[in-house]
C-alpha cells in the first residue's frame, strides 16, 4: 500500500527518501524528534498543549493496537490515524540519550 504523507512517499509501511517519517512507522524504543504535525488545526493545538509540539522529544514505547509514547515523562496512548499526522526525525543514539 503506497501514500503520500505532507509530500513525503510511504510505500510498504517504510518511509521512501527522507529520515521524516510518521510517528506510527517507528519501531518501538527509539527516540525521535518531532518535525512537523500535519493534522486539522485544532488537533495541532491540542497535540501541542499535551506536549507533542515541534522539535519535542518522544521515545516511543509501544506501535500494537495504539502507539503509546513518553513524552515530558508521561505516557500517552495514540490512534494510529493520529500517530501518522506526525512527522518525526529518529535521533542518533548518542542524541537520544
Amino acid at each position: 500500500m503506497n501514500k503520500r504523507v505532507a509530500g513525503y512517499k510511504v510505500v510498504a509501511g517504510q518511509c521512501a527518501g527522507p529520515a521524516v517519517c510518521p510517528l506510527s512507522r517507528v519501531k518501538a524504543g527509539t527516540t525521535v524528534c518531532i518535525k512537523e504535525l500535519v493534522a486539522a488545526p485544532a488537533t495541532c493545538d491540542r497535540l501541542r498543549e499535551l506536549g507533542l509540539g515541534e522539535k519535542q522529544r518522544v521515545k516511543l514505547v509501544s506501535s500494537r493496537a495504539n502507539v503509546i509514547c513518553q513524552v515530558c515523562n508521561a505516557r500517552l496512548a495514540l490512534s494510529e490515524k493520529l500517530a501518522e499526522s506526525i512527522l518525526v526525525e529518529p535521533l542518533p543514539a548518542s542524541a537520544a540519550a
